[in-house]
């Protein structure tokens, strides 16, 4: 079986050379998304961890439902802060949110040193096709 790149018209513009999501053996890689505006690339990132975190989920959901799955697919998440220490508790707050306590998927969050377009916070999926 050969992979299905995806590139959706409904999200973030990509920042880089790359397909929005990969899909492959029944799983579905959603490339890193950051805090972009789906609908006008040129605007700037919103500031905060809070903004940015609420953004990135909603672009990921968007390219999730692109390729007809949801949150409830997500098998795997990595998250990338650019400020761990200072951001850390403030993301698990809000991305709480977004999982059911008793689904939430397996996950590693690491710091890094920055992201494109000026960043603070990225976060990659990996969803599993029913």
């Amino acid at each position: 079986m050969h992979p299905i790149f995806h590139l959706l018209p409904d999200a973030p513009k990509p920042v880089a050379p790359y397909s929005h999501a990969v899909e492959a053996g029944g799983f579905v890689f959603v490339t890193g998304q950051l805090a972009t505006d789906p609908g006008d690339d040129s605007l700037p990132i919103p500031s905060g961890i809070e903004a940015q975190t609420h953004k990135v989920m909603d672009n990921l959901i968007r390219v999730l439902k692109g390729c007809g799955l949801t949150l409830g697919n997500v098998v795997c998440v990595r998250i990338f802060l650019t400020d761990f220490n200072g951001d850390y508790g403030r993301m698990n707050e809000i991305y709480a949110t977004y999982f059911a306590a008793d689904k939430r998927p397996a996950r590693t969050t690491v710091g890094v040193t920055g992201l494109a377009r000026g960043g603070i916070i990225e976060i990659d999926m990996i969803a599993i096709r029913p």
